[in-house]
């Protein structure tokens, strides 16, 4: 479905900046909240919940306020990120947190009847094998709610660095990674064998005062460009400051610069 990303690229900054990802992190923990209000349609209460991709343990610990007797357990592919994590549960009886790939989860069949997931899948290769793993997972009539960052994410910046590569005479290498839209996310929900299905998209805007911080703030969380082909060092540099140019003049506004995330939620049920 994307076919570019860089799964080891990816492990390792999210290990990288695990220490500092809650401060920086924003929009993905605007994007926990909204979707723990849209977990009061979970009914009826689950037993057993798993969180793919639970970072730091922020989704975690909504659920465990929101459900107080569910047994929890959470999987993230950066150690340090289930470190995080671990600290973040400590004292919370029947939880666990373990190292792991959304790909090929560690549990046995029907372990779960409620699978979530926020701001994760984005950085899967493609959806078919995550979600297959899900509904293998999930006890008939369990739900599987998430939420991933889709095709129009960054569009500013993507259509900038575009413009960018252009003005250099540059007709190959664009390095922006290629999200999933909803209509191939609800697709890859229905050939996983959900039913039921919900699929929509909505978009938080996030305001920096210049591309450079916006820049920086990707990195620390982790978030940087996880594509498999590399930069060519001072021609990409010429292509990278055309890019903040471009980007701000033409989205640049009271001195701020928009940085657009589109959001998509998404839910299907097991067969019972």
């Amino acid at each position: 479905m994307m076919g570019n990303i860089d799964r080891n690229r990816v492990r390792t900054a999210f290990d990288s900046h695990a220490a500092e990802y809650e401060t920086y992190a924003c929009v993905q923990r605007r994007v926990v909240e909204r979707f723990l209000t849209l977990l009061a349609q979970v009914h009826p209460t689950p037993r057993a919940v798993l969180d793919i991709g639970c970072g730091t343990g922020r989704l975690l610990r909504g659920v465990a306020e929101r459900f107080p007797g569910a047994a929890l357990a959470g999987i993230d592919l950066a150690p340090a990120m289930v470190a995080a994590a671990r600290s973040a549960l400590t004292g919370r009886v029947g939880a666990e947190v373990h190292t792991g790939d959304a790909e090929q989860l560690p549990f046995p069949d029907g372990s779960f009847d409620l699978v979530v997931s926020t701001s994760t899948f984005q950085w899967l290769e493609y959806l078919d094998t995550a979600f297959a793993e899900a509904y293998r997972v999930l006890t008939p009539g369990g739900s599987f709610r998430f939420a991933l960052f889709g095709a129009r994410t960054l569009c500013e910046l993507k259509e900038s660095y575009r413009a960018a590569l252009s003005r250099h005479g540059q007709k190959a290498g664009d390095r922006t990674h290629r999200f999933a839209a909803p209509p191939a996310v609800a697709s890859a929900l229905d050939r996983a064998g959900f039913y039921g299905c919900r699929v929509w998209s909505e978009d938080e805007i996030e305001l920096h005062p210049d591309v450079p911080t916006l820049l920086r703030s990707l990195k620390k969380i982790g978030a940087g460009n996880a594509s498999p082909e590399h930069a060519r060092s001072l021609a990409e540099r010429r292509v990278m400051l055309t890019m903040i140019q471009l980007y701000g003049e033409k989205y640049g506004r009271d001195g701020v610069i928009p940085a657009t995330y589109e959001v998509i939620y998404g839910w299907g049920q097991k067969e019972g």
